[in-house]
């Protein structure tokens, strides 16, 4: 069975998409792969805490591999970090990393290009799936989400903090992909059939950043 890494961001589709590969029986997953902002002790662009990820990575029964960037990093420090990273795993034998982009083409060929300049393959689950059918499929297989940010250019605040169920999606304006996957909101999935047990949270204060993005706090049950 070949080695895997999967980039996991905490969300509902990253989530989706190790479902499906764990499904798949193909490979075996070697790491989890988190980027975190260093300066915040919280994944990148999700804001969730990082004591919440190793919670899910325990649920899950998955090792953790963290991508340390600093707050005001570019692509230079982000790509150099995580070149370095896979070179690691390169050694170690394995072959590629999964992820969870379901149409972003330029991102998909970012990523094909990155790795292919390690000698490593890039693993797209969900690719291609239709965006409502699958956060239909993701809320019947008994998976749960809280919205942890929000763009103001594209949704409301109050959308933020929410759990992502039938609610939320029928509330969403048209212009908004059912998944998010423009950047519109990020989220944190605490409970589903790939964990073990449902990650012990509380919701904390919602707060605007950089004049655009909305962050509800996620707390865990020693910080709430």
């Amino acid at each position: 069975m070949k080695k895997i890494l999967y980039s996991w961001s905490g969300g509902k589709d990253s989530a989706m998409a190790l479902y499906k590969l764990l499904k798949e029986n193909t490979y075996e997953v070697a790491s989890l792969l988190t980027v975190v902002t260093k300066d915040y002790g919280r994944i990148s662009m999700h804001g969730v805490r990082e004591e919440l990820l190793e919670l899910q990575a325990s649920s899950l029964g998955l090792n953790l591999e963290k991508v340390f960037i600093t707050k005001d990093s570019g692509n230079e420090e982000y790509e150099l970090c995580m070149k370095e990273m896979l070179g690691r795993y390169k050694k170690l034998g394995v072959e590629a990393v999964a992820f969870g982009d379901i149409f972003l083409e330029e991102l998909k060929k970012y990523r094909q290009e990155r790795l292919g300049q390690v000698g490593m393959q890039a693993v797209f689950p969900i690719w291609k799936r239709d965006a409502r059918e699958l956060s239909n499929e993701f809320i019947d297989l008994g998976f749960k989400t809280i919205v942890t940010c929000v763009d103001s250019k594209m949704l409301d605040k109050r959308f933020c903090g929410r759990v992502f169920d039938r609610q939320f999606l029928s509330e969403l304006p048209a212009s908004v992909d059912p998944c998010g996957e423009n950047g519109e909101f990020h989220s944190f999935a605490y409970d589903g059939p790939i964990f073990k047990k449902p990650i012990p949270f509380s919701i904390g204060e919602t707060v605007l950043r950089d004049h655009r993005y909305y962050y509800t706090d996620i707390l865990t049950s020693a910080a709430a």
